[in-house]
């Protein structure tokens, strides 16, 4: 089974726990994602099976959309609604300078991810050192948010917030972070994610309606090509005289390529189809001596 599921991720479950999951009820053996999502979290998780799966590498999913539930006056130790509180603040401030502060959020901004995260620092994940009761120096990270609308609010005891940003974004640390802007400490109380890359909530599947479309043979319908996520690159067609080299891994030369690779750039990823089917990821080469491109796979598919 070749492709990609838009999974609706339920609250509870890790993003591993779907991929066991899928695993078991399609008897695919190759199933991996992208973009993790908390466990206390629900949303949008792309699921790539088969040879989907080595496609992961090259997928740019920059940009994530989120809805998160802010409470205020309040901090934990996970910065979201399942810690241990840490401090109560009764919070006093209008929605016009809740406005302003979340201005100040947009753009290129420095994150201190909450060392409950999966992020690795020396080969460890952060959770580990939380959980052994260890401290660690957290990496400060560049993130970017492209815009945060409030949806509803209760000021100043709680709101709610759409947010687009770029990947690797902490939702509950931007919370957390507002929070302390506003002086009286936040938390998440809820999160779920709408939209990561091309992919959105109401084109998902549940668990429940991928079980039973499998269970009436109908899953094929719902499996996403390949290439969904990849559209961004260009794209060259192999010739089937060439058919075996490329299936072997081997460069192909302009006589085995539909396409005259001049105008194309050299190293920039490249996706190569043969029989009109995605074959192989791959670059564009010049070679000086014989003054021809020609296309090398880096992952044949």
């Amino acid at each position: 089974m070749d492709g990609i599921l838009n999974i609706l991720k339920p609250p509870g479950m890790t993003s591993h726990d779907i991929i066991n999951w899928a695993r078991r009820n399609f008897k695919e053996k190759k199933a991996g994602h992208t973009g993790t999502l908390d466990p206390g979290a629900a949303g949008v998780l792309p699921v790539y099976l088969g040879k989907a799966t080595k496609v992961i590498p090259y997928i740019n999913d920059e940009k994530k959309t989120y809805r998160a539930k802010i409470v205020f006056g309040a901090t934990t130790d996970t910065q979201d609604s399942f810690g241990q509180v840490l401090s109560n603040v009764t919070p006093d401030f209008g929605l016009s300078h809740f406005k302003e502060v979340l201005d100040s959020f947009t753009g290129e901004i420095l994150q201190k991810p909450s060392i409950y995260s999966a992020i690795k620092v020396k080969g460890k994940k952060l959770y580990d050192y939380a959980r052994q009761g260890k401290e660690v120096d957290i990496p400060v990270r560049k993130i970017f948010i492209n815009e945060i609308k409030i949806l509803h609010h209760n000021i100043p005891q709680y709101a709610f917030i759409e947010v687009t940003c770029s990947k690797g974004t902490y939702i509950r640390s931007l919370c957390a972070d507002i929070g302390e802007t506003l002086g009286c400490g936040a938390y998440m109380g809820f999160l779920l994610r709408t939209a990561s890359g091309k992919f959105n909530i109401f084109s998902s599947h549940t668990l429940e309606e991928l079980e039973e479309s499998n269970q009436k043979g109908q899953l094929e319908k719902m499996l996403l090509p390949l290439e969904f996520s990849l559209d961004e690159y260009q794209k060259i067609h192999i010739k089937n005289s060439a058919s075996n080299s490329l299936k072997n891994g081997n460069s192909i030369y302009p006589q085995g390529i539909e396409e005259d690779l001049s105008p194309y750039k050299t190293d920039q990823f490249i996706l190569a189809y043969l029989n009109n089917h995605l074959a192989a990821i791959g670059n564009i080469k010049y070679e000086e001596a014989r003054n021809r491109y020609y296309f090398k796979p880096i992952r044949v598919l």
